[in-house]
């Protein structure tokens, strides 16, 4: 189905590749000592200007840099700066000397050290060289630069995780992350080395942002799962994997050879590799305990890195052993010695007097001076650590042989240092031999395949290369590709469901066709789940996201009837410091910007529907909400994120006495039956609530109408007092023992039947966290509240979703649950009444419309939500069962009232 012209404008502008923000540079200025393929890079970078260069060891990275920055400088005038590892500067000298004679370098560490900046148009410019160290001490502002390089900037990495590598990224862009002031930044900014781990989606995000392409937050919004268990864990969406790396495309170049541009291979034939893998016996004797006490049979460094550390430690003296032993293959030969514990160093400094270390707090005069004599093959042997000399440094000269004493988890400090010998230019074939232990081989298997997939995905990268080449614009055409989708349909007994464009099928229905609506909209940019840029999570911010919005709502009103409601579902949103420029967690009030969307459109506002949530489970999706910094700083700790339901009402034809043109009438009902004559599983949907005392087991009879309790359920707005009697302890401790679910259970029928007491919650709390029952990853003993518009009793299971987990689909991390659709629909709508959902999904709504008797709407654009969907609107329509909470759960039920009587 072909968009209309303003609608379809809209998605077209929604394709986003990295901004061009530099200049173009005449070839004829190109420096001709630089290799063809060097000279075919710097224009391509020169005119994204702030662009990555990903170029594998040997192809020119150096010479790469050093004239991007010189045409910069060139253009601009200004001081140019480079960033290097320490022991990497000589590098560069080196090369300055071979083929730059346009170029002088300085080495500075603080401001007083700068030269005059270079004038526009200069034949010979300034560039000056520092270390990481210096900035990230505060010792150098890099907004001095009019243009600036990271050299292997993937050595942030042994800074201190990853908020140090985001806030030194930062410093380029102007951010001052202490004051939240925002200043101008480097002009021109590059990031240049030889293996990103392309699988390590944090390091390429922080790249872009230092290039201000995309801020992290948003890049993973944009193409990445969110794992409500872990904040920080970061799954690519099989349906973003493509527009993901063309993204990527659009600001870095990965070369893995000359021929991924088109250029010839001969003299870039990387050496062979000769693995050789040194399996030793470990002590079981010290294999240590389990965390209850239980002794372990076997020792296994797979329990952590404590305990990897510890089986270093054990192990010490017999790697030495076996370093020793391979090293008498050849004791002259020159050759480099990795390890990762000072420990290792003692021991080889002792074992080979000869052997000259390098370490984290040697001078650097006296570190640079050994680093480059190995280079130069003045030194034999070296010992030194990954993350120390595993970036930046050429030893493929004299050395083709590593022996590694010991392996460990780091996989990218693993392979940069392997590729400091396997270089283009290496004239042997390098040899490789890695220590482990016997309780090392989960740890060995795990490296293995880290580094199977590495290769695997930087070819996947060089082969986008291969296709599109420099050319920005056949990347945009691919991802223009992605836009329209063909329209299908399917109906049956009382439904149709659509896959399509939501706004154009809206557009297409009829005027006032539908009683009511209820959806739940998207998020704004937390979800996309489909690669298609018709997605409403395919936007910007909010602001985008809502434009994208203006084009359906006008349509929700004009299909809906008049005095009719549509029920909308979300949610507030959290939004990380580093996005707000806070430094803490806030809240976006989503929910309030829905309501101000839909009343702009001509909806009136009716109420606001809270569903409460679990506190805990929202902790662990975001760490904002968490104990130990509650502990630190309590300033910083909001509350819980409820989720809302909108009501929304279209107005009345005749606005005289409010009602509806078609109302919504219910017969009242004024009696009731014994239930164990009218089993539960009889009663209509919606019932599923006692409404009258415990003690009097009566029910309001099925099919008879709208009784005056639930009227008063669904029409009270007051919340639930405080009570002044406390829970005793002993009380408490009657639950402790029980399984989970039937301490949740019993909770919640105190809760039920006694006044709320804060003090008495938090001291149930404490004994169950004293006893050992407290979950970290759920709220066990929620607040439940006896109020209509706060819905504690919300069965969070008890989605749709739960079948697509089965199934190993995609999941929502904030699912319509059945019991808001099923009141929703009870309450504003009649049988045989018409349910729209403009956002189906797998058809949650559809399926709960036709079990409930009405006829159901529904458009989705995810075409395989859209045939589950399917499936679940026919097992509706036919009158069968989907699934429930308490299908899924009915194999792990345990009568709680036996359970009652066996605790007393």
């Amino acid at each position: 189905m072909t968009a209309h012209p303003d609608y379809a404008e809209f998605l077209k502008a929604k394709v986003r590749l990295a901004p061009a923000l530099g200049f173009d540079v005449d070839p004829a200025s190109i420096n001709p000592l630089l290799k063809p393929m060097t000279q075919a890079i710097v224009p391509w970078a020169c005119r994204g200007g702030r662009r990555a260069l990903f170029l594998r060891f040997g192809l020119h990275k150096t010479s790469t840099q050093l004239e991007v920055i010189r045409q910069c400088l060139v253009h601009a005038g200004g001081h140019g700066l480079i960033v290097v590892p320490l022991g990497v500067r000589h590098e560069f000298f080196l090369e300055v000397e071979k083929r730059h004679p346009n170029i002088r370098l300085k080495f500075i560490n603080r401001p007083g050290q700068m030269e005059a900046p270079n004038e526009i148009g200069a034949e010979t410019v300034l560039i000056h060289l520092t270390n990481y160290e210096t900035i990230r001490d505060g010792k150098l502002d890099p907004c001095l630069f009019t243009a600036a390089s990271l050299d292997e900037a993937a050595v942030l990495r042994g800074f201190g995780g990853t908020k140090t590598f985001r806030e030194f990224m930062a410093t380029f862009a102007g951010d001052d992350r202490k004051t939240g002031r925002k200043h101008a930044g480097v002009r021109y900014r590059f990031v240049a080395t030889a293996v990103p781990d392309p699988n390590e989606y944090i390091e390429l995000l922080a790249y872009a942002a230092f290039l201000g392409v995309m801020d992290v937050g948003e890049a993973k919004t944009r193409f990445f799962k969110r794992d409500s268990e872990k904040a920080d864990a970061l799954t690519l969406h099989p349906h973003k994997e493509e527009e993901f790396w063309l993204w990527v495309a659009s600001w870095a170049l990965f070369v893995q050879k000359p021929s991924d541009l088109g250029y010839s291979d001969e003299g870039y034939d990387l050496p062979p590799l000769d693995i050789r893998w040194h399996e030793i016996p470990s002590d079981h004797s010290a294999a240590g305990e389990e965390r209850d006490g239980q002794g372990r049979l076997f020792a296994n460094s797979a329990h952590g890195v404590t305990e990897a550390a510890r089986e270093k430690k054990r192990s010490l003296d017999a790697r030495i052993a076996k370093v020793m032993e391979i090293r008498a293959e050849d004791p002259g030969a020159h050759r480099i010695l990795w390890h990762d514990l000072e420990a290792e160093r003692h021991a080889l400094e002792k074992a080979i007097p000869t052997v000259k270390s390098v370490w984290g707090n040697l001078d650097p005069e006296t570190k640079e001076e050994r680093v480059v004599g190995f280079a130069r093959g003045e030194i034999a042997e070296l010992a030194t650590k990954p993350v120390i000399n595993g970036s930046g440094c050429n030893f493929q000269d004299y050395c083709y042989w590593a022996i590694y004493t010991g392996i460990g988890f780091k996989f990218h400090d693993f392979i940069q240092s392997v590729f400091r010998i396997q270089r283009f230019g290496q004239m042997f074939g390098v040899r490789l031999d890695l220590i482990y232990t016997e309780a090392e081989r989960e740890m060995r298997v795990t490296l293995e395949r880290r580094w199977r997939q590495f290769e695997e995905q930087s070819e996947k990268m060089a082969e986008i290369i291969r296709r599109f080449g420099l050319a920005e614009q056949a990347i945009e055409g691919a991802l223009k590709r992605s836009m329209g989708v063909t329209r299908r349909e399917v109906r049956g007994e009382n439904y149709l469901v659509v896959h399509n464009d939501t706004v154009e099928e809206t557009r297409s229905m009829a005027e006032n066709s539908v009683d009511l609506i209820v959806t739940s909209i998207p998020f704004s940019t937390q979800y996309e789940y489909t690669p298609s840029f018709n997605d409403f999570g395919h936007t910007d911010d909010d602001a985008h996201f809502w434009a994208q919005m203006d084009f359906l709502t006008p349509e929700l009103l004009r299909v809906l009837k008049p005095g009719r409601v549509a029920c909308i579902h979300v949610k507030d949103r959290i939004v990380p410091g580093g996005i707000n420029g806070y430094g803490f967690q806030t809240i976006n009030p989503f929910s309030d910007d829905c309501a101000a969307h839909f009343r702009k459109h001509g909806f009136a506002l009716l109420s606001r529907v809270t569903v409460g949530t679990d506190v805990v489970r929202e902790n662990n999706g975001s760490y904002r909400l968490g104990w130990t910094e509650q502990c630190k700083d309590g300033t910083r700790m909001g509350n819980g994120m409820p989720e809302y339901v909108l009501r929304l009402r279209k107005p009345p034809t005749d606005r005289s006495n409010g009602y509806a043109d078609h109302p919504v009438v219910k017969e009242k009902n004024l009696s009731f039956v014994d239930p164990t004559e009218q089993p539960d599983k009889a009663l209509p949907i919606g019932y599923n609530v006692r409404l009258v005392p415990h003690d009097k087991k009566l029910r309001p009879a099925p099919g008879a109408g709208y009784s005056r309790g639930r009227w008063q359920v669904d029409a009270h707005g007051v919340w639930r007092s405080s009570g002044d009697r406390p829970l005793l302890p002993d009380e408490l401790r009657r639950l402790i023992h029980l399984h989970p679910k039937l301490i949740y259970r019993g909770w919640k029928k105190w809760s039920e039947e006694n006044p709320y007491d804060h003090a008495v919650h938090v001291e149930f709390t404490e004994v169950l966290a004293a006893e050992g029952r407290l979950p970290s990853k759920f709220m066990l003993v929620p607040p439940h509240v006896e109020h209509d518009e706060i819905w504690t009793d919300v069965a969070r299971m008890r989605t749709l979703n739960m079948l697509q987990q089965r199934k190993g689909r995609e999941m929502h991390l904030c699912p319509l649950q059945f019991d808001i659709v099923e009141r929703e629909i009870e309450q504003h709508s009649m049988p045989g009444e018409t349910v729209f959902d403009p956002f189906g999904g797998i058809m949650t709504v559809p399926y709960c419309a036709l079990r409930m008797g009405r006829k159901a709407v529904a458009v989705e654009l995810n075409p395989d939500y859209f045939a589950d969907g399917v499936t679940y609107a026919e097992i509706a329509a036919g009158g069968g069962q989907g699934p429930g909470m308490f299908d899924l759960l009915e194999a792990e039920t345990v009568d709680i009232e036996a359970a009652d009587e066996a605790a007393e």
